[in-house]
């Protein structure tokens, strides 16, 4: 036996131990075989789309208002815990604050004219009280400026001959809320009108950080929280929702992304580069169907939906892109978040997958068979 027949029986022996031809994944029938009858005995729904009739609505962003509790608009000087207050008192004729004044005959402070006494900085407690001498402890959470001014008056009305009262916010905790993540100043923001939407709010902050079409806002009230992408927003008013003070703001870089995987011209997972992405620009960014492996008549689209219980369920659509109104309803048929787009393998690939494997493993034959002769004939 020479050389060349050795490498010959060496090669053959390799491909003859091979079970299985190398593949870029199941082809259509099997996708369809393996989806009626799967392992785990629950069958899962293909969706042939076929006309226009048959692409699932476009899944439209939930509107916060439908989501977080609804709260009734307060005022905006009204106080709560954590708020520090600026108390002024007023006082004409007998006075109770004024010092250096004559003493009248009842012991009380007697001045001419109007005196005032500023109050230090009173902070509103943890049960939403303050102390105001000569008053006492006043419950004051709840109440607007002008409510506490009319309580303080009341409650010194008879110490005091004819008391005014002026009081203002020094540091506003209760009328605030949190924004924090990709904004341009992260903190604590006062609503100064508690009319600002959302959009008001992030512009308040700075604006936002980084490419709109991959930031999504949490906003959190209470126990409840709702997502709102910037770029959805922008498109639909409805989803600038009003903030309400309490509310806690988070702006995360989320981008939206698909997957491409089979028989394509490339395997990846791929960013949405506008807020909505179609199917034919989705098959377009994947390079279309592998001509060398791929089947056009075999693209699949996996999505996760939620059926009329309620439930989060696996559903398939399948289009064959063989059909001429296949190109038109793919641009009617709009990618999610997280999709899964599915090249089917072509069953008649197979050969000439046998083909390039045998080339690939006989193409050292051709070298060894030339340095074989090289040295056949050198020796001769």
């Amino acid at each position: 036996m020479n050389i060349r027949n050795s490498v010959y029986l060496v090669l053959l022996a390799g491909l003859a131990g091979c079970a299985t031809l190398p593949s870029s994944g199941p082809t259509g029938k099997q996708i369809e075989k393996s989806a009626v009858a799967p392992r785990d005995g629950v069958p899962i729904q293909i969706v042939e789309i076929q006309a226009a009739t048959d692409v699932p609505a476009a899944a439209g962003a939930s509107s916060p208002a439908s989501i977080l509790p609804q709260t009734a608009q307060t005022p905006t000087d009204m106080v709560g815990p954590g708020d520090i207050l600026d108390i002024n008192i007023y006082e004409a004729g007998v006075t109770l604050f004024a010092s250096g004044a004559p003493v009248s005959a009842a012991g009380q402070m007697a001045a001419p004219g109007v005196q005032v006494q500023k109050l230090p900085p009173t902070r509103i407690d943890d049960l939403g009280d303050i102390t105001i001498p000569y008053a006492g402890t006043l419950h004051v959470a709840g109440l607007t400026t002008g409510e506490i001014e009319a309580t303080i008056r009341n409650a010194l009305r008879k110490l005091s001959q004819n008391p005014q009262v002026i009081v203002t916010l020094n540091q506003a905790i209760t009328n605030t809320i949190i924004v924090g993540g990709e904004v341009a100043r992260p903190g604590r923001l006062v609503l100064q009108t508690n009319r600002e939407s959302l959009s008001d709010v992030i512009a308040l902050a700075g604006g936002y950080r980084g490419n709109s079409k991959d930031l999504m806002v949490r906003i959190m009230r209470g126990t409840t929280s709702a997502d709102v992408r910037i770029n959805d927003m922008v498109e639909n008013p409805a989803l600038d929702v009003r903030i309400r003070p309490g509310d806690r703001l988070m702006l995360v870089d989320d981008p939206r992304t698909y997957s491409i995987l089979g028989a394509s011209g490339r395997v990846e997972q791929v960013p949405f580069r506008r807020s909505t992405v179609s199917l034919a620009e989705a098959i377009a960014t994947a390079g279309g169907t592998n001509p060398n492996l791929g089947d056009p008549a075999a693209i699949f689209l996996f999505r996760y939906v939620v059926d009329a219980q309620g439930r989060e369920v696996p559903r398939v659509y399948h289009i064959n892109m063989m059909q001429t109104g296949a190109y038109f309803i793919a641009q009617k048929f709009t990618m999610q978040d997280k999709d899964v787009l599915y090249f089917g393998n072509a069953a008649a690939n197979q050969p000439s997958k046998l083909v390039q494997l045998i080339s690939q493993l006989f193409s050292p034959v051709l070298t060894v068979t030339s340095a074989v002769s090289v040295i056949q004939n050198s020796n001769n």
